[in-house]
């Protein structure tokens, strides 16, 4: 019995986990979309590194600096709304460390108005359990699909 008992807690403790981590990497296209840079980089870990298009950092605040540097804009206006949409996180789990590949797409206002696909993608996470709560040590963002790619052609 007691051994089932184990069972049961390490079966309960890995759906936690995988729960825990799916909402990490909501919170990210939440909080990006938000442009609200400081929480998004707050879901690196210390030694966390953000790898893509839009650059490389290493640490919260490094990783900070380069998306307000990169995506606010210099004259001060709104930036264009768009939102991001992720789906099937692939989350491997081995002990405080985990791997998960997530797919991604960033949808603008189109010229018309209707929705438009601005690019498709996936991330590769690396992910480390750090002072009890999961974080992002490595994320790496790649174009599946870029935009240029998906413009009409002239």
């Amino acid at each position: 019995m007691a051994r089932h008992d184990r069972s049961a807690e390490a079966r309960l403790g890995r759906l936690e986990d995988l729960e825990e981590i799916e909402r990490l990497i909501l919170d990210y296209q939440r909080h990006i979309d938000a442009r609200d840079f400081r929480a998004q980089s707050l879901l690196f870990a210390e030694e966390g590194e953000w790898v893509g298009a839009s650059g490389s950092a290493r640490g919260p605040a490094a990783v900070q600096a380069m998306f307000e540097a990169k995506l606010a804009p210099a004259d001060g206006a709104a930036a264009p709304r768009g939102f991001h949409l992720t789906a099937s996180p692939l989350i491997e789990l081995d002990g405080d460390r985990a791997t998960a590949e997530v797919a991604c797409a960033y949808i603008v206002p189109g010229p018309d108005g209707p929705p438009a696909l601005h690019t498709y993608g996936h991330y590769r996470d690396v992910l480390t359990r750090e002072h009890g709560s999961w974080r992002f040590l490595r994320r790496e963002s790649h174009y599946d699909i870029p935009f240029h790619e998906l413009a009409p052609s002239a």
